[in-house]
C-alpha cells in the first residue's frame, strides 16, 4: 500500500475496485464514508452492487473478469483528453510513447460489450479519475484473483502513473490486505522468490549476503508456491507443514487439493482448532491464538506493532515461531536458538533492509511504517515521493484476456465468490460463535429475481450448482445486488464447499487461482438439503 490509511480521507476522486471494503474492511471504509462527506466523488467498478456502489456517485457492474477492459479504455480517455501528467511522466517515468501507441484501440465503446457496461459510463469513470487532483486507487483481491492478475494490477499501475497520482497526499495504489499480518508474512520472506525484506533470491549477492549470515549455502532457484507445491505432492514432495491455514476450505479445486494433502507420506499442521485441514495431519501441533502471542504484526499500512500476550497459553498450546524452531532444532539444524519473541523479530531487522532502523523497542508503540532503513529514522508513511526504489516507474503494455473458463449452455451462470462481514475468512474461528451463527446460520447463494423465475427456482429453494470440478448444494437469496446472469456466495462455509467448483486457471506469474470467475450450471435439488 503506497500511502498511510489517513490519506484515505484526502482525495478528490476515489477509485475503488474488486474490493468490497465495507464487508472485509469495515473499520477503513469509515474513512473513505468521511471523505465523501467532505467532497471527495467516488467510482466502484464491482460485479456486484455492494454498500460502496450504493454510496457511489459513479458504479460501474462491470462483468466479471473483465476489470482490465475497463481500465485500458480508461488509460485511453484519459490519453485521448490530454489528461495525462506530462512533467511527472517526463521527470520519473519510461515507456509512455510506447504505451501512448498501445492503447489506440482500447476506445470505451470497444470495451463496453466486453464490461457489459455503456461507453459513457466508462468514458465518465475515465474524466472524473484523470480530472482529480488527488486521485486514490483501492483494490483487493477482485483484481488479483484472476489468471491475469499481475496485469490488472499493472493496468492500475499505469493509470496512476499516467495521471502522477503517486508519491503524493491523498493519491496512491492501495492494496487492502486480507488479513491483519499478510503484509508482515512477506516482508519476512513468505514468498517464494524472495529472502526477508523482499530481497530477490535470484541475485547472487542476496545468496551471498544470507549464506555468510546462517553458514551454509542456499537453493539458488526460486522457491515453489503453494499451488506447485500441491501439484507435486505424493511425487516429488512427501511432507509438508499447514501453519495457521484451513487449506481444503480456502484453496480452489478443493478435491484436488484434498488428494493432494492425502497422497503426502506426512502431513503437519499448526493451528488453535482441530480445522478441515487439521483433521487430514498425521500431527496436530496446538499453537497460541493472538492472545496467548507475543510478537509483531505489519498492516496493510505497512505500519509495524507489537502484539502483547494478555493470557498465558491454554494446554500445550505454542507460539508459532516456537514450535517452528523445535522442529528445525530436532532436525539438526543450527541458528534457531531464539529465547522469545523479540529475538526472532531483532533477526529479522538485522537481515532485511526496510526493516534495518527497527528493533523490538522502538515497534512498542506502532509508530513506524517501514520502510526505516536505519536507526533515527522516523519511517515512511507514503512510499515513491522522492523517486521510485528501482529508477524510473515503467509502464506495461497489457491485452484484455477472457477468463480461463467462460460461461456457454453447458454453464450459461458467472459465479463469482468472495467473503462476509460476519463470516471473515473461512469462518474457523467466528463460526464458533452462538452470536455470530444466529445472524449468519448458513450460506446462501445470492441470485437475481429474474434468472430464479426463468430457473423455476424460489426464494429459499434448494439448488445444486455445477462447475466442470464439482458441484454444492446451498439455498438460493433472491437478490439484485448481481446483475442477471452473474451469482455470488461466499466460501466460509464448510458445509457448503464453494471452492470445490473454482480454480478453472492461474496467474503465470503468481499461481494466483482465478476465484473469482467460475462458469457454473445451477438446477432445483429436488432433494432438499443435505441432512
Amino acid at each position: 500500500m503506497s500511502n498511510p490509511l489517513e490519506d484515505m480521507e484526502l482525495p478528490d476522486v476515489i477509485f475503488c475496485i474488486g474490493t468490497n471494503m465495507t464487508e472485509c474492511h469495515p473499520v477503513a471504509a469509515t474513512r473513505l464514508k468521511r471523505a465523501m462527506a467532505n467532497g471527495a466523488v467516488m467510482v466502484v467498478a464491482d460485479p456486484r452492487r455492494i454498500r460502496l456502489a450504493e454510496i457511489a456517485d459513479l458504479y460501474l457492474p462491470i462483468r466479471v473478469g473483465s476489470d482490465a477492459a475497463l481500465l485500458l479504455a480508461m488509460a485511453h480517455v484519459i490519453e485521448r483528453e490530454g489528461l495525462v501528467d506530462e512533467a511527472f511522466i517526463a521527470g520519473r517515468t519510461e515507456g509512455y510513447e510506447a504505451f501512448r501507441e498501445h492503447l489506440r484501440p482500447f476506445s470505451p465503446e470497444w470495451a463496453a460489450p466486453i464490461c457489459q457496461v455503456p461507453a459513457a459510463d466508462i468514458e465518465r469513470a475515465a474524466l472524473l479519475f484523470g480530472r482529480a487532483d488527488k486521485g486514490a486507487i483501492y483494490y483487493t483481491l477482485g483484481i488479483t484473483e484472476h489468471i491475469t492478475g499481475v496485469g490488472n494490477v499493472q493496468c492500475l499501475g499505469n493509470l496512476a502513473l499516467m495521471t502522477g497520482n503517486v508519491g503524493r497526499p491523498g493519491t496512491g495504489i492501495n492494496p487492502m490486505r486480507g488479513q491483519n499480518n499478510i503484509q508482515g508474512a512477506g516482508d519476512s520472506g513468505a514468498i517464494p522468490a524472495n529472502y526477508p525484506g523482499f530481497q530477490p533470491v535470484v541475485d547472487p549477492k542476496n545468496a551471498a549476503k544470507f549464506e555468510r549470515l546462517y553458514g551454509r549455502s542456499f537453493d539458488p532457484e526460486v522457491g515453489l508456491t503453494k499451488v506447485k507445491a500441491l501439484e507435486l505432492a505424493g511425487r516429488q514432495i512427501h511432507a509438508m507443514i499447514i501453519d495457521g491455514e484451513n487449506t481444503v476450505v480456502s484453496d480452489p479445486d478443493a478435491h484436488h487439493c484434498r488428494r493432494a494433502l492425502e497422497a503426502l507420506d506426512h502431513l503437519v499442521v499448526m493451528d488453535i482448532f482441530l480445522t478441515e485441514t487439521a483433521q487430514l495431519a498425521d500431527v496436530v501441533l496446538p499453537a497460541t491464538s493472538w492472545g496467548e502471542t507475543d510478537g509483531t504484526c505489519t498492516n496493510t499500512e505497512r505500519r509495524v506493532q507489537r502484539l502483547r500476550a494478555a493470557v498465558p497459553p491454554v494446554g500445550e498450546a505454542r507460539p508459532d515461531w516456537w514450535i517452528a524452531a523445535e522442529i528445525a532444532k530436532r532436525a539438526g539444524l543450527a541458528g534457531f536458538d531464539w529465547k522469545d519473541a523479540s529475538d526472532v523479530f531483532n533477526e529479522l531487522c538485522s537481515v532485511s533492509p526496510i526493516y534495518h532502523g527497527l528493533d523490538w523497542e522502538r515497534v512498542a508503540e506502532g509508530r513506524y511504517q517501514w520502510p526505516v532503513p536505519e536507526k533515527g529514522h522516523p519511517g515512511t508513511p507514503r512510499l515513491h515521493e522522492d523517486g521510485f526504489v528501482n529508477g524510473r516507474g515503467q509502464f506495461k503494455l497489457i491485452a484484455y484476456q477472457d477468463p480461463a473458463e467462460v460461461v456457454d449452455d453447458e454453464y450459461p451462470f458467472w459465479l463469482t465468490t468472495g467473503r462476509r462481514l460476519t463470516s471473515y475468512h473461512t469462518h474457523t474461528q467466528t463460526g464458533r460463535s452462538e452470536a455470530i451463527r444466529e445472524v449468519l446460520p448458513e450460506e446462501r447463494l445470492e441470485v437475481h429475481p429474474e434468472d430464479l423465475q426463468r430457473l423455476g427456482v424460489k426464494d429459499g429453494d434448494a439448488v445444486r450448482m455445477t462447475s466442470r470440478r464439482g458441484d454444492v448444494t446451498l439455498r438460493v437469496k433472491a437478490t439484485e445486488r448481481s446483475r442477471p446472469g452473474t451469482v455470488f456466495c461466499s466460501f466460509a462455509f464448510s458445509n457448503v464447499p464453494v471452492n470445490l467448483l473454482t480454480g478453472s486457471g492461474y496467474d503465470p506469474i503468481t499461481d494466483t487461482a482465478e476465484l473469482k470467475v467460475c462458469p457454473v450450471r445451477i438446477e432445483r435439488e429436488e432433494a432438499g438439503l443435505p441432512a
